[in-house]
């Protein structure tokens, strides 16, 4: 196993629709080991694979830390089939490092995708578990939280964020 890149905002991958995954292999496999030992390393609760360099449907997530009932996630080509109501809550992310926000996000969702051996798996799923699923699968169609911030907050953002990266 390995220790990924995490790619940063602003970099194109990340703005990107990744692709669905057509095969489990044992690419696939190392792929995910690798990014569970990144977002372990980072550390982080969840990343999806255009954060570390690969366009495809692919997302890691561990609340287990903080929602013990929770172990371990692992989707292929997820995708969000049911949300209900809505809840703000402070988010951040492995790819825009050092800054959080309060996103709006559905108080429930339910998921759907392949597990790493390739069965189909439902996830119904409410706090922290059912954003950071929001979150990655987010990633997986190019949508940043920050994307998610109101207009003014974004630019904002924006103006603050660049002029840090440029200084360093």
């Amino acid at each position: 196993m390995a220790v990924l890149e995490i790619k940063r905002y602003p970099d194109p991958i990340l703005k990107r629709k990744a692709r669905p995954v057509e095969e489990i292999n044992g690419s696939l496999q190392k792929l995910i080991d690798d990014m569970l030992e990144t977002m372990y390393d980072a550390p982080g609760i969840g990343l999806a694979a255009p954060q570390v360099g690969e366009s495809i449907r692919l997302i890691v997530v561990d609340v287990s830390a903080r929602e013990e009932e929770h172990p371990l996630i692992v989707l292929i080509n997820p995708e969000i089939v049911y949300t209900e109501g809505k809840v703000d809550s402070e988010e951040g992310c492995l790819s825009v490092p050092g800054y959080v926000s309060t996103i709006r996000r559905a108080n429930r969702v339910l998921v759907r995708g392949l597990d790493r051996e390739g069965k189909p798996v439902e996830i119904e799923a409410t706090g922290l578990l059912g954003r950071a699923l929001q979150h990655e699968i987010d990633h997986l169609d190019g949508i940043l939280f920050i994307d998610r911030m109101s207009p003014i907050k974004r630019e904002f953002f924006r103006k603050r964020y660049l002029r840090k990266l440029k200084k360093t």
